[in-house]
């Protein structure tokens, strides 16, 4: 029997969110709730072999109010795409789970995340500290098994830095990318769905831009696509009417849900 993904996005903003503080645009002052974006993160759910698994990808800062509007109540496990603040400064509010669950929470993330993570929340990983997050920081390996499912870790260009994509049977993940080596397109084929970084519509040192994004699109051939990472440069209306019918906009609180096929379970 194959595994259904279901992918929540809990906030598809840029690291200043949107509507952004100061600003009176088009965009920030939009009554359309497509338009407010908190920081970008997913929750990923399918049911395995012990049960339903909840895996979230990055611990925004505005995790707690996404958190609170999706009804979470549970989470098993945490993977960070990399170290930026807007991807993990909500790492704090992971301690109301220790406390309602008293268990640890598994936290997946490549080296130079883990650093900065044991930096920024030193705290949290004091052996004496008292009512922190209780935390079972793992590196990341190209692939591991969680809770039943395969999941691979897919670096990325990131400027000067590394993001980790994430790719779960026939869905991917990728947030905060300006550039997809030819080694990292071989595994992102046969894709359902990506979701893909497309900050503004100017090119951007960091990210990819709308029309880099769709470059990238034809080059990976998945069969839909869904652009996140947005900033308020980019109206939900506006960018949707501009774009093929493969590719779409998301925004907060939208729920996908996909296929995995067997070939990715785990036991």
């Amino acid at each position: 029997m194959s595994t259904s993904l279901r992918v929540t996005f809990l906030g598809t903003g840029t690291s200043v969110g949107i509507p952004v503080i100061t600003c009176e645009c088009d965009v920030c002052t939009s009554e359309d709730p497509r338009n407010q974006r908190l920081r970008a993160s997913v929750l990923l759910e399918w049911q395995g072999p012990q049960g339903a698994a909840r895996v979230l990808v990055d611990t925004s800062t505005d995790f707690r109010q996404q958190a609170l509007r999706a009804g979470i109540k549970q989470l098993d496990a945490v993977l960070y795409t990399h170290g930026h603040a807007d991807h993990i400064l909500g790492l704090d509010e992971l301690r109301i789970f220790n406390f309602v669950y008293r268990k640890a929470i598994p936290l997946y993330a490549d080296a130079a995340t883990a650093a900065v993570l044991r930096h920024v929340f030193s705290y949290a990983f004091d052996p004496d500290a008292i009512g922190v997050p209780q935390l079972d920081l793992q590196t990341l390996a190209d692939r591991v098994s969680l809770f039943g499912v395969r999941i691979e870790a897919i670096p990325l260009g990131h400027g000067r830095g590394t993001v980790q994509a994430f790719r779960i049977g026939n869905f991917a993940y990728a947030t905060d990318c300006n550039s997809i080596s030819d080694e990292a397109a071989a595994r992102l084929q046969g894709l359902d769905v990506l979701v893909l970084d497309s900050l503004r519509r100017k090119p951007h040192r960091s990210h990819f831009g709308v029309q880099q994004a769709l470059a990238e699109v034809d080059r990976l051939q998945p069969k839909r696509t869904y652009l996140t990472h947005l900033s308020h440069d980019l109206e939900h209306v506006a960018l949707e009417q501009e774009l093929p019918p493969h590719v779409r906009v998301a925004h907060d609180q939208m729920v996908i849900e996909v296929p995995l096929g067997d070939d990715w379970r785990c036991g």
